[in-house]
């Protein structure tokens, strides 16, 4: 199979393997806080749901305008997501990625649920140090709760130097560390 001329075997035998990434932990060019070793499957890392979400507060979004979002944090008893609705959550896990391509995916136990955790951003950039911000979206109600497995971060190796890392780029929009979820910052780029 071929993707805008790469072969699929060529792009997947670059994905890091279980012992590639504690190998990159070690060396520090991947760091994942809390890790915790159960959550390392055989080519990714299982990330939680942080335990604050939020909404928009208005129902009509502008591209060219500051949205504002209200954050909330989710009871014990868990919180019902409703179709219909963009809920910005977060991950649990800060992560830095300093030589490779972080790729955010859900897990199928998550997408069996009807919850996508992503319209879009899936893919993070070298240089990425932050908790992931998830646009969470579902096809029916279904209720969440904290800490719950969530997503799977896979990292790509990067084909040659990175010039611009995103951590040291100017105008980085989501460079801030944080632990709640962060809003759309299109409306500080030039359109």
């Amino acid at each position: 199979m071929y993707l805008g001329g790469l072969s699929l075997l060529y792009i997947c035998s670059m994905i890091l393997s279980d012992s590639r990434i504690l190998e990159e932990i070690e060396k520090g060019t991947i760091v994942i806080e809390p890790f915790d070793r159960a959550n390392l499957g055989s080519n990714s890392y299982d990330v939680r749901l942080g335990k604050y979400l939020a909404v928009y507060n208005d129902e009509m979004l502008d591209a060219r305008k500051h949205n504002l979002i209200s954050h909330f944090e989710i009871p014990e008893e868990g919180y019902v997501l409703l179709p219909g609705t963009l809920y910005l959550g977060v991950t649990e896990e800060y992560t830095e990625t300093h030589a490779h391509i972080p790729f955010l995916e859900g897990k199928s136990s998550t997408g069996r649920l009807g919850i996508n955790i992503h319209a879009t951003a899936g893919k993070g950039d070298v240089g990425f140090c932050n908790a992931w911000t998830l646009e969470i979206s579902c096809i029916q109600k279904v209720r969440v709760y904290a800490g719950m497995p969530i997503g799977q971060l896979i990292y790509f190796a990067a084909e040659g130097d990175v010039i611009n890392k995103y951590n040291k780029k100017d105008g980085a929009k989501y460079n801030g560390r944080t632990n709640k979820p962060v809003e759309s910052m299109m409306w500080k780029n030039k359109f």
